[in-house]
């Protein structure tokens, strides 16, 4: 049986919109294999909270492929194998609800939570966050990045089985009774009626704001500038009182907010640069 650890980062609230996965797969008693990747999320909506967790930003993701493509080579081992997460409800939730955002059924999973292994086999008053377990045992990595969030969520299974005298995860499982969670599989739900498409579509009627939208952002030194949209040759454009926007060059602040990236934006009108993303997009000579 294929044992995989991963691990998935998201752009915002949403269980559907992840942005990085990382895995890990262990095979007689070690880490054998470690893959992470970039996820362009359905939309390029990142709050600044998980920015500040995991720290990517809109620009990063923009070129990279959905998440149907980036899953398609390890759902197999996903759905056949036994799949460690730590806190295994967040990261399942977020495989299942992503791939019915693409129109996909998903596979039937059997996990393990790494968490509740910890619970049981190292117990300690101050928790069982990933870092904080992963420090009480010597396992050194980069926390919040999917990658490194695999790999120690399987090292602290491997250790526990070190700890416990277990054969294998199967065995690990049965030495600290703790059932092994199954889910079905199945199609994505129908869509309901007031749910996500007619939020969608009424989030696309939402008029615009009466006055150009003017965006305060902060430059590389420090110093503030004003983005503004406004119009030229018939199409929408940022503008920029940058040096290199003053000289007709578009800028970083403007390719950042382009894309929604939020990043350096001071001024409180999150929602004015959701609709200007989704004004630019619209116009293919914007």
């Amino acid at each position: 049986m294929t044992i995989i650890a991963i691990d998935f980062e998201t752009a915002n609230e949403r269980r559907d919109s992840a942005c990085a996965v990382g895995l890990a797969w262990i095979a007689h008693g070690r880490v054998v294999r470690r893959e992470s990747r970039l996820i362009r999320p359905p939309e390029l909506r990142f709050a600044p909270g998980n920015i500040r967790v995991h720290g990517i930003l809109p620009a990063d993701v923009a070129d990279k492929p959905p998440f149907d493509a980036v899953m398609a080579e390890f759902l197999p081992d996903l759905a056949g194998g036994l799949v460690l997460a730590h806190n295994a409800s967040f990261d399942i939730g977020v495989l299942r609800a992503s791939l019915h955002a693409c129109g996909l059924a998903a596979p039937p999973l059997a996990y393990l939570c790494t968490v509740q292994v910890a619970r049981r086999v190292f117990p300690h008053p101050a928790g069982c966050g990933l870092s904080k377990v992963a420090g009480r045992l010597g396992i050194r990595f980069a926390h919040h990045d999917a990658g490194e969030d695999a790999y120690a969520c399987a090292e602290i299974a491997l250790a526990a089985m070190r700890e416990t005298g277990a054969a294998d995860m199967a065995d690990l499982a049965r030495r600290i009774d703790l059932p092994v969670t199954r889910v079905a599989g199945g199609p994505p739900p129908p869509p309901r009626a007031g749910g996500a498409i007619s939020a969608r579509v009424m989030q696309a009627l939402r008029p615009a704001p009466s006055a150009p939208p003017r965006f305060v952002v902060r430059g590389s030194t420090g110093n503030r500038y004003d983005v503004t949209l406004e119009e030229r040759a018939g199409a929408p454009y940022l503008r920029c009182t940058c040096m290199a926007g003053r000289h007709g060059v578009r800028c970083r602040h403007v390719k950042a907010l382009a894309v929604g990236d939020i990043t350096d934006l001071l001024s409180d009108n999150v929602a004015d640069l959701a609709h200007v993303v989704r004004t630019l997009a619209a116009d293919p000579i914007a």
